[in-house]
C-alpha cells in the first residue's frame, strides 16, 4: 500500500470516526476524570496516561516534517509551530501539573487515544509537508489563514486559562472536586472545551485542508457530548450550582 492510499484511509476513518464517537458519548460517559468508573479494565494514573496518549501528536508530525524538510516552505514549518505549541503544552505542561492524578485511566481509552493522536498526526502532517509543502507566503495574508490564526489563538488561550482556574482549585493532593466559578466559568460549564474546539476549526480554516476539518469535528464530537455530562455532573452533585450558566457557549448552549 502507498502511504498517499493509507493517508486516504485514515482520513476517511477519522471523517467516520467523529460521527461513531459523538453518537457513542452521546449515551456512554468516557470513563476518566469525574466520570471514572470501576468495571473497564487495567488502569494508570491519570498523568501518565495524558502523557502517553498526547505523545504521538508531538512525535509523529516532527518526524514527517523532518523526513521532508528539503522540500517544506516557511508556511508549513509555521502550521508545524503553532500544533507543537499545543501538543508540548497538552502532553507535559498539562499532563505533568494535574491535581488529583492518582484516579485511575483505563487503559483502553489510553489505547485508543493513542491511535487516534497517530491517525491524525499523519494526516495532518502529511498534508502539509508531502501534499502541500509549498504554501506560498501569500497565503499568510489571506483571509482563511487570517480569520483562522486568529480563532486558533483565542481557543488556546481560553483553553489554557481554563485549565490554569480548575487546576487552582485543589492545593496539592487534594482531589475532592469543586466548582469553578471565575473567568469564562462565570458563564458556560466547559471554557476549556470550547476553547480546544475553536482552536482546532481556527486550525482548519488556517490550512484549508481536509485533515484539518476532520481534526475539528472529530475534537467537537468528543467533547460536546463529554461538556453536557460534565453540566449534568455538576448539577447533580451540587445543588447550589448557578442555573444561568450554560453547558458550551454563552447566553446559547
Amino acid at each position: 500500500m502507498s502511504m498517499h492510499s493509507l493517508y486516504k484511509i485514515c482520513l476517511y476513518t477519522e471523517f467516520a470516526a467523529a460521527a461513531i464517537v459523538f453518537i457513542v458519548l452521546m449515551f456512554v460517559s468516557a470513563p476518566y476524570g469525574k466520570h471514572y468508573r470501576k468495571g473497564w479494565g487495567i488502569t494508570l494514573d491519570s498523568r501518565i496516561a495524558w502523557l502517553i496518549s498526547e505523545l504521538p501528536a508531538v512525535l509523529l508530525i516532527a518526524i514527517i516534517l523532518t523526513i521532508n524538510r528539503a522540500n517544506v516552505g516557511l508556511v508549513s514549518v509555521f502550521f508545524f509551530l503553532l500544533w507543537e505549541i499545543h501538543y508540548v503544552y497538552r502532553t507535559f505542561v498539562f499532563s505533568l501539573r494535574l491535581r488529583g492524578s492518582k484516579k485511575s485511566f483505563p487503559v483502553l481509552l489510553i489505547a485508543l487515544a493513542f491511535v487516534f493522536n497517530c491517525v491524525n498526526g499523519f494526516i495532518n502532517g502529511y498534508y502539509l509537508f508531502v501534499l502541500h509543502p509549498n504554501y506560498n507566503l501569500i497565503w499568510l495574508f489571506s483571509w482563511p489563514f487570517v480569520t483562522g490564526l486568529i480563532f486558533y489563538l483565542c481557543g488556546l488561550t481560553l483553553h489554557i486559562r481554563a485549565d490554569a482556574i480548575l487546576r487552582s482549585l485543589r492545593k496539592p493532593n487534594e482531589t475532592e472536586y469543586k466548582t469553578p466559578a471565575s473567568g469564562a466559568f462565570k458563564y458556560i460549564t466547559n471554557p476549556n472545551y470550547l476553547g480546544e474546539t475553536i482552536q482546532w476549526f481556527g486550525w482548519a480554516l488556517m490550512t484549508f485542508s481536509l485533515p484539518g476539518l476532520a481534526f475539528a469535528l472529530f475534537t467537537m464530537a468528543n467533547l460536546l457530548p463529554r461538556a453536557i455530562s460534565n453540566h449534568k455532573w455538576y448539577q447533580t452533585h451540587f445543588p447550589e450550582y448557578a442555573g444561568h450558566r450554560k453547558i458550551l457557549i454563552p447566553f446559547v448552549f
